[in-house]
């Protein structure tokens, strides 16, 4: 099954973080499962790094690529299609990252793997 993680997924998965839960934990570990990040998460972590919000060893392009070839993780770039659902979503809430992976998800028919329960 194919799945699309969101950025604190990816975060506590390659950190071992006790909020992952145990089902994404599962899907984590489950070499049948077709994991993707996309580009959008890896510019809110570069985002949150600068403004001193999330802590990553630097340069962080460099640790994020490495955490994402060892776990087996495609990147996901921003496609047409994707702004084609975005532009027909919703409102969700004021992320403008979690919009585009909602759409995202939509357009690629991949499953979220979030703990937002307004994304679920």
């Amino acid at each position: 099954m194919r799945f699309l993680l969101d950025t604190h997924v990816f975060l506590w998965a390659i950190t071992d973080d006790r909020r992952l839960t145990r089902r994404h934990k599962t899907i984590w570990l489950d070499q049948k499962s077709e994991l993707h990040l996309s580009a959008v998460s890896l510019w809110e972590m570069l985002i949150k790094a600068g403004l001193g919000r999330l802590s990553l060893p630097q340069p962080a392009v460099n640790y994020l690529g490495r955490q994402m070839e060892t776990n087996r993780v495609q990147l996901l770039s921003i496609r047409l299609s994707h702004l084609e659902v975005l532009e027909t979503l919703p409102p969700l809430h004021r992320d403008p990252f979690d919009q585009m992976l909602v759409a995202q998800a939509r357009a690629e028919k991949m499953r979220l793997l979030t703990a937002d329960r307004e994304l679920r």
